[in-house]
């Protein structure tokens, strides 16, 4: 039995699909299990990650746990410790690729939060593998996809700021073999799209799957700041985010090899990820 953190989330919700179809049983948290839309052959049970006692019969028999940090929140040595007790033996994390390896302090609050969880995760005595994600392509569905549909116009900062957005399939796919198999105890990878994107780049692909006149129109950061808060995002990581946006222009973004590494296929093109997602942009 393998229990997923996060499971209603944009990465847990595929690998719950994801597990099930390799026959594995999944036993999926979340805080609201009526409308949580979850597969009807996943065993949903109700509780908060962040508060861990509240998983304790959860915990019951499960071998391996998912933990996404945005669902546990500063309670995972808590969590850990009590899966440890239960007999749980592996977890695997999702972090963030804005952390560095060997950094005597950490860029920004966002790499610097997920460093401190990998260290505890990595000090748990359970089996480890770490997961560095990279921008979640499925970001634009709040914050561009709205304007698309209305405008056809996104206004965002940064407009030659780079990235390589992953697509939530290929950190699902890279979670349930780090669940499943033996090979990747102990390893951190970095998970990104295959390809550096300028912001206007990828506006351009919109365009393109969708067939329609999508334009990029520059926003000054005090403006993107505002949009950003919007979404409900606490105020340090929206700085966080535009201060790497502002740094990565002009730069190549970084493109990681963990989707490959550890699926054997290399990662989505932006393209498909915006594809698979056209309804939300028409």
């Amino acid at each position: 039995m393998f229990l997923i953190t996060g499971a209603t989330g944009n990465v847990g919700r595929v690998l719950v699909d994801h597990l099930l179809e390799a026959g594995v049983p999944v036993r999926a948290v979340t805080r609201n299990p009526e409308s949580s839309k979850l597969p009807a052959n996943a065993e949903v049970v109700s509780g908060d990650p962040s508060s861990p006692e509240s998983l304790s019969e959860a915990l019951s028999a499960v071998s391996a746990l998912f933990l996404n940090p945005a669902a546990v929140g500063g309670s995972t040595a808590k969590l850990l410790e009590l899966a440890r007790e239960r007999g749980v033996k592996r977890v695997v994390m999702l972090s963030s690729d804005t952390v560095v390896d060997d950094a005597a302090e950490q860029s920004d609050s966002i790499a610097a939060w997920h460093k401190q969880i990998e260290e505890t995760v990595a000090a748990s005595g359970l089996e480890w593998t770490i997961l560095r994600a990279g921008e979640f392509a499925t970001n634009l569905l709040g914050l561009w996809a709205p304007q698309i549909r209305a405008t056809g116009v996104v206004r965002a900062p940064y407009g030659q700021g780079t990235t390589a957005p992953i697509h939530e399939r290929d950190i699902a796919a890279t979670a349930v073999r780090a669940l499943l198999t033996d090979d990747h105890l102990g390893e951190t990878y970095s998970l990104t799209g295959p390809k550096s994107l300028t912001r206007i780049e990828m506006v351009e692909i919109i365009a393109q799957v969708l067939d329609r006149p999508v334009r990029f129109e520059e926003l000054v950061p005090e403006q993107a700041l505002q949009a950003i808060l919007a979404q409900g995002t606490p105020k340090p990581i929206a700085d966080s985010i535009l201060a790497l946006q502002a740094e990565s222009v002009g730069r190549p973004a970084h493109v990681g090899t963990g989707v490959e590494a550890i699926t054997g296929q290399p990662a989505r093109p932006f393209a498909e990820w915006v594809a698979d997602h056209a309804g939300a942009f028409a």
